[in-house]
C-alpha cells in the first residue's frame, strides 16, 4: 500500500471516506496489478457490479501513465462520505501535461482510453498536482 507522502506528491486531494490507494512502479505489470488490486477492494466493499468497469477504466489510465511517465503511478478508490451512489477513482502519475482526449481511427490501436472514460462514468476530469497530475472518474453505484 503507498505510504502519503507519494500521494502528496502527485496531487492527491484528501477525501473523507472509504479509501484503498497504491503505488505501483511504471513498469508493464503495473496494469494488471493495478486492475487486480481494484477489483479485490471493489469485491470487499461488495461493489462486485462496478468490478469489471472500474478494472477496465483504471487499465486504460494506467496504460497511458505508463507510455508517457516514468514515476510512480497512484491508484485510489474512495467511497465518498454523503455520496452514497458514487464511487470515485483517481490515477496519478509525475507528469504535469493532462492527457488529452483524441478520435482514434478504426484501424489505431490505441486512442480509445479517455474516450472510455469519458462514455462510461458519470463525470471525470483532471487536476494538477505539486508534481504531475490525476485523472480521476465518478460511477454511479447502481441503487
Amino acid at each position: 500500500m503507498g505510504g502519503l507522502a507519494a500521494w502528496e506528491v502527485i496531487g492527491v486531494i484528501d477525501t473523507d471516506g472509504d479509501c484503498a490507494e497504491w503505488t505501483f512502479p511504471a513498469e508493464p505489470g503495473a496494469v494488471r496489478t493495478a486492475r487486480a488490486a481494484v477489483r479485490g477492494q471493489l469485491h470487499g466493499w461488495h461493489l462486485d457490479c462496478l468490478a469489471d468497469l472500474a478494472a477496465l477504466l483504471v487499465s486504460e489510465l494506467v496504460t497511458n501513465s505508463l507510455r508517457h511517465a516514468t514515476g510512480p503511478i497512484g491508484v485510489r478508490l474512495v467511497r465518498p462520505v454523503g455520496l452514497d451512489d458514487g464511487l470515485l477513482v483517481e490515477v496519478s502519475d509525475p507528469l504535469p501535461d493532462p492527457p488529452r482526449e483524441r478520435v482514434a481511427h478504426d484501424e489505431d490501436e490505441g486512442g480509445r482510453g479517455l474516450q472510455l472514460v469519458a462514455g462510461s462514468s458519470r463525470r471525470w476530469g483532471t487536476r494538477p498536482g505539486a508534481s504531475g497530475k490525476t485523472v480521476w472518474f465518478e460511477l454511479t453505484v447502481p441503487g
